[in-house]
């Protein structure tokens, strides 16, 4: 049996307390993440590490959006098609592209638009993976003389793209915004794919909804790692029903030390 992790953003800005958008929990989240990758190299043959980056004007960013008076969305405010319709809140860059976003986010029942503090911005200390998880995956790599992978998402500035598989309002005209068929082929490779990262409630989350949505062929190898990831203050409830439905499809969750015993 071959086995792959998938790593979801265990970024600075995401698992460090002076990171930008810290999620409680994450920094235990990467302890046990490497813990596990530290005791289990040889049962470990592939690992896949996903970064967030993004750039200032970025939809999900302050700097994008105004009110009637210039005034900037503070971080977690909501906008919706209603209020960037009435011109509550105004695009500053590419509106017409800006304003379909919203509508087809809202339109294919996907998460409201938030906005997020700046945070993995592109270069910065931010976007960096955690120190701990990358000495444990350097350490992996000289054991196994394996390489582990780096997948980035998120550079498109005009949509989310929580999940690693594909933005979530996909453009024709940009390559990396299209369902990520390499990637899915290097798993596919795998007889178990063991899911964890950060934010359970995210990016982990919408990872998952695409595995589901896209590629069923892969669902029976997955494995939800529950006590290696955890939810952004107060929006855990948003993922509830992706989760309901990856159990509904016999979907496995195992807590980290049980993967391997």
């Amino acid at each position: 049996m071959k086995n792959a992790f998938l790593i979801i953003d265990t970024q600075f800005d995401f698992c460090h307390p002076d990171g930008a958008l810290f999620v409680p929990g994450a920094d235990q989240d990467v302890e046990r993440m490497s813990a596990l990758i530290r005791n289990h190299a040889d049962q470990i043959d592939h690992i896949v590490v996903t970064l967030d980056t993004h750039q200032v004007l970025d939809i999900a960013h302050p700097l994008f959006w105004h009110d009637a008076s210039g005034k900037h969305p503070d971080p977690f405010t909501r906008i919706s098609g209603e209020e960037v319709d009435a011109g509550q809140w105004v695009p500053r860059f590419s509106p017409e592209k800006a304003i379909r976003y919203i509508h087809e986010l809202e339109a294919d029942g996907q998460f409201a638009h938030f906005i997020w503090p700046e945070h993995c911005l592109i270069g910065s200390r931010g976007a960096a993976l955690h120190d701990t998880l990358l000495d444990a995956l350097k350490d992996w790599s000289r054991k196994r003389d394996l390489d582990y992978v780096a997948v980035q998402k998120g550079l498109y500035p005009l949509s989310e793209h929580f999940g690693i598989f594909r933005a979530q309002v996909p453009d024709a005209a940009v390559p990396e915004t299209e369902l990520n068929t390499t990637l899915i082929a290097d798993l596919a490779r795998f007889d178990t794919i063991y899911l964890m990262g950060e934010a359970k409630s995210h990016c982990v989350a919408n990872s998952l909804k695409q595995l589901l949505d896209f590629v069923p062929e892969l669902v029976h190898k997955l494995v939800i790692v529950t006590d290696c990831m955890s939810d952004v203050t107060g929006l855990g409830y948003l993922a509830d029903p992706i989760y309901a439905e990856a159990q509904s499809r016999n979907v496995r969750f195992l807590e980290s030390d049980a993967l391997f015993n």
